[in-house]
C-alpha cells in the first residue's frame, strides 16, 4: 500500500528517482530530504529544497510524502557521550600495548574530536609518565586516556599505575582484561567523587571498561564493593564520603562490549554479545536506581562503514577501533609490521598464548599471515604443559627452541630474564628459583613478550617472529580501502580513518531510513568509498 500525502512540493531542483541520483541522494546527509512521489506514479524518489505544503494535491504535482531530518555523523551513538566526555563524536581509539596506541594517536584523536587511550600495557611507570608529560602539554583541556592493564602477575605493577594516573590528574582509564575487581581499579574509579549543587553526584575519573562476558560486565556496572572501599579507606586512599558515595553509582559508566577484536579477546559476535550487555546495563540502572546515563560501546570487527552502522543501529552509544588504527602512520609499531597488516585479509588471524596471562590459559588474537608467531606460541604452550621444567624437555625440543625460536641457548635467555624481572618485579624470581615450572614459564614469556617488541621496534631479522595483535577488522579495512587513497599504509591516519568510518557510516545510515520508507534504493547507495573530509 503506497504511503499517504501528506501535501505537494515545489523542489529547488529534480527530485531523485533514478539509481544513480539515488545514490548520491543519500550522500546528501547533511540536509532535510523530502520523500516525493511523482506524478500519476507510486514510486518514491528524494527531493532537496523547496518548502513542503499541506493540503490536496493537483495531478501534475509532485506529492509530497514524508521529512527526513538532518544526519550528521556527530549523532550516530549517544549524545550523553560527547557530553560527559567533551568529544564531537561517539568515536574511541583503542590503547594497543606497548605504545602502540601511541601519544600521536591520542593527541591526533583529541583534536579531531573523538578520544584516543594510550597504550600503557607493558609499560613501566616511568615510561608511561613520559607520554603523560607528552600528551598534557598538547591536549590541554581536550579529552584523553591511558589503559590500566590487570595484571595478576604483577599487582604493584597495576598499584603504581594508579597512584602515577591519580597523582598527574588522567581524567580516564581503558580497564581491560580485568576477570573481576581489584583495590587499585576501584580506588580510581571512586577518587573525586563528590556532591554537585544539585545534589547529584560529579565524578573526577572516568572508567571505559572493556569486557566481552556478562558476568564481568555486570561487576562494573554494579556500585563498587563494599569490602574494597572499607580497606581503602582504612589504608587512607580513599575518603569516607568517597566511600559513601560509591554505592550509588556503578563502578563504570562507559562498558566497552569487546567483540572479535585483536589481542585479548573471547572471538564473540557482535550482533550476540551487545544486546547481552546491554541488556546487563539494563538491569544494572532498574536494580541500582542509577540517575546518571550509563552507556555500552561497542569495539571488535569495525573495519568498514558498514559494520559501524551496525553497532549504532544496534545501540552502541559509542564505537571503539583498535586495528585498523595500528596500521595508520601514528601508530607506534614499525613500518615493516604496517605493510604486513595493510595485506591481511580477513580470515589472516589466529589465536596465540597471551605473554601478560601465559600460565593462565588466556589468549590473543594475532596477524598469522607473514610470520610465524602464531605457530610458534603454540609449541610454547604445548612444551609447558607436557613437561615440568626446562631440564625435562627432550634434547629434540630443546634444539628447536634454542635454534629457531629463542636463537640462543636456554640458558642465556634466562639470563636475560633474570636482569628484567631483577627490575621490573623481583618476586617472580623468588618464584622461579622455588618452582621449575614457574621459571619454565617466565623463559617462555621472554619470546612471548620480546616478539611484540620486534614488530615495535621493526627488527628486520625477527619478521618471523613478529607478534601483531589484529583482528578480523583489519582485512575488512583493507578490503573496503583497496584503490581508495587510504589504501597505502603512508596515507592511513587515524582522523582520516575515523571521519570516513563515521562519515560513511551516516551515509549508509540514511540509505536504510530511506530503504524503511519504501524508496528503491540501489546497493550501489550502500558502498560509501573513502575520501580525504575534514
Amino acid at each position: 500500500m503506497p504511503l499517504p500525502l501528506l501535501g505537494r512540493l515545489h523542489p529547488e531542483e529534480s527530485p531523485a528517482f533514478s539509481p544513480a541520483a539515488l545514490t548520491s541522494a543519500c550522500a546528501r546527509i547533511r540536509e532535510p530530504a523530502f520523500l516525493v512521489r511523482a506524478p500519476g506514479e507510486d514510486r518514491l524518489g528524494v527531493a532537496f529544497g523547496g518548502r513542503p505544503e499541506a493540503g490536496p494535491c493537483g495531478p501534475g504535482d509532485l506529492g509530497w510524502v514524508g521529512t527526513l531530518a538532518p544526519l550528521y555523523p556527530e549523532w550516530l551513538g549517544d549524545r550523553s557521550f560527547a557530553e560527559t566526555h567533551g568529544t564531537r563524536f561517539p568515536y574511541v581509539a583503542g590503547a594497543m600495548a606497548n605504545g602502540i596506541g601511541s601519544t600521536a594517536i591520542v593527541i591526533a584523536m583529541a583534536r579531531a574530536g573523538g578520544i584516543g587511550f594510550f597504550g600503557a600495557a607493558g609499560l613501566l611507570p616511568t615510561r608511561i609518565e613520559a607520554a603523560i608529560d607528552e600528551v598534557q602539554g598538547a591536549v590541554g583541556a581536550l579529552p584523553y586516556g591511558f589503559n590500566l592493564i590487570h595484571s595478576p602477575q604483577e599487582p604493584e605493577l597495576e598499584a603504581a599505575v594508579v597512584d602515577l594516573y591519580l597523582r598527574r590528574g588522567v581524567p580516564r582509564v581503558s580497564a581491560a582484561a580485568f576477570m573481576g575487581l581489584t583495590a587499585p581499579l576501584v580506588r580510581y574509579a571512586c577518587t573525586g567523587l563528590h556532591r554537585l549543587p544539585d545534589g547529584s553526584i560529579g565524578r573526577r575519573t572516568h572508567v571505559f571498561a572493556k569486557i566481552s562476558r556478562a558476568e564481568v560486565a555486570r561487576r562494573f556496572l554494579s556500585p563498587a564493593p563494599k569490602e574494597l572501599l572499607d580497606a581503602l579507606v582504612a589504608r587512607g586512599q580513599l575518603t569516607r564520603d568517597e566511600a559513601e558515595l560509591a554505592r550509588f553509582v556503578p563502578l563504570a559508566e562507559d562498558v566497552t562490549m569487546e567483540s572479535d577484536s585483536g589481542g585479548h579477546t573471547d572471538n564473540r559476535p557482535l550482533g550476540s554479545l551487545l544486546p547481552v550487555i546491554q541488556a546487563e546495563r539494563d538491569l544494572a540502572v532498574r536494580t541500582h536506581g542509577y540517575t546518571r546515563p550509563v552507556r555500552v560501546g561497542a569495539a571488535g570487527g569495525l573495519g568498514t562503514p558498514g559494520a559501524v552502522a551496525a553497532a549504532f543501529a544496534m545501540g552502541a552509544a559509542y564505537v571503539l577501533v583498535g586495528s585498523v588504527h595500528q596500521a595508520c602512520v601514528e601508530s607506534g609499531i614499525s613500518a615493516r609490521a604496517k605493510e604486513l597488516l595493510a595485506k591481511a585479509d580477513v580470515a589472516d588471524v589466529a589465536m596465540a598464548p597471551a605473554a601478560d596471562m601465559f600460565e593462565m590459559g588466556v589468549e590473543v588474537q594475532v596477524l598469522k599471515r607473514g610470520t610465524l608467531f602464531a605457530a610458534r606460541g603454540l609449541k610454547l604452550r604445548e612444551l609447558y604443559h607436557a613437561h615440568p621444567s626446562l631440564e625435562s624437555l627432550p634434547d629434540a625440543d630443546r634444539k628447536k627452541l634454542e635454534t629457531e625460536i629463542f636463537r640462543m641457548p636456554l640458558d642465556a635467555v634466562w639470563a636475560e630474564t633474570e636482569r628484567f624481572f631483577a627490575e621490573r618485579d623481583p618476586k617472580q624470581l623468588d618464584r622461579a628459583r622455588a618452582d621449575a615450572h614457574h621459571r619454565m614459564a617466565l623463559v617462555f614469556r621472554w619470546y612471548l613478550g620480546r616478539s611484540s617488541r620486534w614488530a615495535i621496534a621493526g627488527d628486520p631479522e625477527r619478521v618471523m617472529d613478529y607478534q601483531i595483535w589484529c583482528g578480523p577488522a583489519m582485512g575488512a579495512f583493507n578490503r573496503w580501502t583497496q584503490g581508495s587513497f587510504l589504501e597505502a599504509p603512508a596515507q592511513r591516519t587515524v582522523t582520516q580513518a575515523a571521519l570516513n568510518l563515521l562519515e560513511g557510516a551516516a551515509v549508509l545510515t540514511r540509505a536504510q531510513q530511506l530503504r524503511t520508507w519504501g524508496v528503491a534504493v540501489p546497493d550501489a547507495a550502500f558502498d560509501f568509498r573513502p575520501r580525504p573530509l575534514t
